[in-house]
């Protein structure tokens, strides 16, 4: 009889060895945004700055759009912003740690690409965010930000009861859009199915929805967390190069409905 290790490590793809790494891996990311909070979380009045270069900007630019739409939706259409709070609490991990797991385990080939991309996206964010610590815009109540989390359910998001990888100076690049596309990307690559890729190719629109209406990021945030997305993608194709047969994104058409 194999004992209960060896019957699980023989429905891991690679075995124990390479799933405890890819683990690691991410846990090791995960640490960097706690260190990068640490050093971060002090700095108040560089936060308060760049975000308000960042607000002037967007007037400048006459976009400055955020807290008219979010004061809207709270008046008329408040269960919208039920909706996108508890979005934003929960479909940043889930989706994408599940969207992962799947991949690993029922497209194992084409997941180390996808891995590339995110190790690459979080160093580049955890850059952003020691370099230009923001404060989102719900810190800004002077300007008509409200922050819907806390007041619509009571919980202060930067608690540690809220989710995990929060840090309250982060607004540039926004991890929420450079995730959803990362994940959205390859599942559309990925998808057979016309009404799959449909959803899939939403999802990052609703995620910038949901990040805009609660009051965590302007859309210039959103955008440099796309930039990061397509930079990420484009290292995760250079880092191919090192070792094609395990890091390349296997071609060929389309295999599995994601």
């Amino acid at each position: 009889m194999r004992s209960v290790g060896a019957r699980i490590g023989a429905l891991l793809p690679r075995g124990w060895l390479d799933a405890v790494l890819q683990f690691a891996l991410f846990y090791v990311a995960y640490s960097g945004y706690q260190v990068v909070r640490g050093l971060t979380d002090s700095g108040r009045e560089l936060a308060l700055a760049n975000a308000e270069r960042v607000i002037d900007i967007e007037r400048s630019l006459g976009t400055f759009f955020e807290p008219g739409l979010q004061q809207s939706l709270i008046d008329h259409v408040p269960w919208i912003i039920d909706g996108a709070n508890f979005a934003y609490l929960n479909s940043h991990f889930v989706v994408t740690t599940v969207f992962l797991g799947w991949l690993y385990f029922r497209r194992n080939e084409h997941f180390y690409f996808v891995r590339n991309m995110f190790m690459v996206g979080m160093a580049l964010a955890l850059i952003g965010y020691g370099l230009y610590p923001t404060m989102p815009p719900r810190l800004f109540p002077g300007e008509g930000f409200t922050d819907t989390i806390a007041v619509f359910t009571g919980v202060a998001q930067d608690s540690k009861t809220a989710g995990l990888l929060v840090n309250q100076y982060a607004a540039v690049p926004s991890m929420h859009i450079a995730f959803s596309l990362m994940v959205a990307a390859p599942a559309v690559a990925l998808s057979r199915g016309r009404v799959s890729r449909t959803l899939w190719s939403a999802y990052p629109l609703l995620v910038f929805a949901v990040i805009v209406v609660t009051g965590n990021h302007y859309w210039l945030d959103a955008a440099a967390g796309a930039a990061v997305a397509c930079l990420a993608a484009v290292a995760a194709r250079a880092l191919a190069r090192l070792r094609p047969a395990v890091w390349s994104w296997p071609e060929g058409g389309q295999e599995a409905t994601a």
